[in-house]
């Protein structure tokens, strides 16, 4: 087993760079060798990007093996079975299974989000692509699942209280992307792993400046919850919302053009719009380290996140983070890491499917 990408799994050297003759030749192969039953595909998918990997489960150790990995743009597909084609045609490869993470929730048989450029029905894509069976979890789900793999040191730490971190206490992952996702991993054997919306939970202003923020948010809608703001989207709510505020006029048009300016310190907008942004996501961390009880660890991933960890290390996310009044001696027991999520959510999505069909096996035998 490799430890490679800050993962503790097995993944392929440059999963994103090899010929596709090779690809298949190297796949034919592995479907030839003892076990290649065990194959099947898990993939995380959000408003912008699917990643897919090929698994082989390992049940006996317990942990999967990444045989091949890709990552796709969703905008260039019709749909979601167009990119499982894809991956399968480039690796010459017919798992059987698929298990998928994705934002949102199943409501009569389809993923329930409007970030999604696509419908996502597990049915359909089982008859469309033959597949004997697709699961679904939700996305931060996956990412939960996914931190019992993490190498310690590929993560960046925000607060680290000088302890090793608990095996035996909640988790929670919470992330800026598309929209503001959060789950909770509680220990077990498998874990128990609750997908949350947390993320609509009503977002909190203090006096003074971000009050004024707030209201100039509120003129569009009543109700601004958190992911209104502490997502690529909101990034730019945020950046428009000063702008008015100061009669400027605003010439940044991308999430990604107001994090590059911010940490550059080329805007004076938009350095205000990340610092807001980082003290409203490091209390709401905070609130969250709080309500589950997160002796494990808070665990900040998302795509842009790694473009300004530098900014949050030096913004008001740690001390707004431990200021919770009576809590803030609990509060400084709480690690914080920053992790690229990048394949995370495979691993993670991998590792669920893998935990089920133990906990199946185990209750099939009693």
């Amino acid at each position: 087993m490799r430890d490679d990408g800050g993962y503790h799994v097995s993944i392929p050297a440059d999963p994103c760079h090899v010929d596709a003759a090779q690809e298949g030749a190297s796949m034919a192969a592995v479907m030839s060798l003892p076990g290649a039953q065990e194959l099947f595909l898990a993939a995380d998918v959000g408003g912008t990007h699917a990643r897919i990997g090929l698994i082989r489960s390992q049940p006996a150790h317990g942990v999967p093996t990444m045989l091949a990995y890709r990552v796709y743009k969703c905008a260039d597909f019709a749909g979601f079975d167009a990119i499982v084609r894809t991956f399968c045609e480039a690796f010459a490869v017919k798992p059987q299974r698929l298990v998928l993470a994705c934002a949102g929730f199943l409501h009569e048989g389809a993923v329930v989000n409007n970030n999604l450029r696509w419908p996502v029905a597990p049915a359909e894509l089982e008859k469309t692509l033959a597949l004997s069976r697709v699961e679904v979890l939700n996305d931060f789900q996956a990412l939960a699942y996914g931190t019992a793999y993490l190498n310690p040191d590929s993560v960046t730490s925000l607060h680290d209280p000088r302890r090793a971190t608990s095996d035996e206490g909640p988790v929670v992952v919470v992330g800026p992307g598309t929209g503001l996702g959060v789950a909770v991993r509680l220990p077990g054997n498998p874990p128990n792993v609750l997908a949350t919306e947390a993320g609509h939970i009503q977002l909190a202003a203090r006096v003074g400046r971000e009050q004024a923020v707030l209201g100039e948010l509120t003129q569009a809608d009543t109700h601004i919850p958190y992911d209104y703001v502490l997502s690529g989207p909101g990034l730019l709510r945020l950046y428009q919302a000063v702008c008015r505020l100061d009669n400027v006029h605003a010439e940044l048009h991308e999430p990604s053009a107001v994090t590059a300016a911010a940490c550059t310190g080329a805007n004076t907008q938009a350095v205000e719009t990340l610092q807001l942004f980082c003290g409203w996501l490091g209390s709401f961390a905070g609130d969250l380290a709080m309500l589950y009880g997160a002796t494990g660890g808070i665990y900040v991933a998302g795509g842009f996140l790694s473009r300004m960890t530098d900014f949050m290390a030096r913004s008001s996310f740690v001390s707004r983070f431990l200021d919770k009044g009576v809590m803030r001696p609990f509060q400084q027991t709480v690690p914080v890491h920053v992790v690229d999520h990048a394949q995370l959510g495979v691993i993670g999505a991998a590792s669920w499917l893998m935990d089920h069909a133990r906990q199946g096996a185990q209750d099939v035998r009693s």
